[in-house]
């Protein structure tokens, strides 16, 4: 698939790696547009980039087939979908402390089921339909996570990273007969404000276990995803982009 000319539809793509997808597709003359819950965000990138975008809760299933509906309608289906909204809620299984013993808490595990999960489902069932029904050719990429291996602190975004991949190679087997190639790509350790957050310890020791010896650079993402479209012998996998690490 050329990149050139395409329709592409990026969630949570005001900031961080999805802004950097929509960024990058924009200056090989593909059309992007996200999708975000931050007005700031969206307003920031669309003043910046000329990106345009909107407000769509992706955990809500009338939301979710309302924005597919009015984007086909304006501008014709999206010939790429990339699934990149997602959250942490991080927490341990069970805690004991001071004597304590505190259990994982279930809005915590729910909060993030919802976008992560749903919200990938969601989106990828819209972009699917609105691309059969209209004879598209597309692709659809799940953003999955090095943290599907599993991770300490993280059952519910690990269920989630892994899932989405599952997804992908689901979706992949089912939509080939209409022409839709399904992906998905697990970063690593990347460079972006969520991980500016660790705390500086922590963070040095994460980057010791890193065989390339260093965080990963959103554009190494970006890369992978324009592999992904252009190389349309490529569907139903994950690429890892992790400098080698494996939790």
């Amino acid at each position: 698939m050329k990149i050139a000319g395409k329709n592409v539809v990026v969630t949570g793509g005001a900031r961080g790696m999805g802004k950097k997808f929509a960024v990058d597709l924009l200056a090989l003359g593909a059309r992007p547009y996200v999708v975000d819950v931050v007005q700031e965000n969206l307003d920031a990138l669309k003043a910046d980039t000329g990106i345009p975008g909107e407000i769509v809760d992706v955990t809500d299933e009338a939301a979710v087939e309302a924005f597919f509906e009015k984007y086909t309608a304006a501008n014709g289906p999206a010939d790429i979908l990339i699934n990149n909204a997602g959250i942490t809620a991080d927490s341990l299984f069970i805690k004991k402390k001071d004597g304590e013993v505190s259990k994982f808490p279930f809005a915590k595990w729910e909060s993030v089921i919802k976008v992560n999960l749903t919200g990938t489902f969601l989106c990828g069932r819209e972009a699917a339909y609105h691309m059969v029904k209209n004879n598209v050719r597309g692709l659809i990429i799940n953003i999955s996570s090095i943290s599907a291996a599993g991770n300490v602190g993280q059952t519910n975004y690990s269920a989630t990273k892994t899932a989405v991949v599952s997804m992908a190679v689901t979706w992949s087997k089912e939509l080939a007969k209409f022409g839709i190639r399904v992906g998905a790509i697990a970063p690593g350790y990347i460079n972006t404000e969520m991980v500016a957050k660790i705390k500086p310890e922590m963070l040095e020791k994460i980057v010791a276990n890193i065989p390339a010896g260093r965080l990963g650079e959103m554009e190494e993402i970006s890369q992978a995803v324009q592999f992904i479209i252009t190389n349309d012998f490529f569907t139903g996998r994950c690429i890892e982009v992790d400098g080698g690490m494996r939790i």
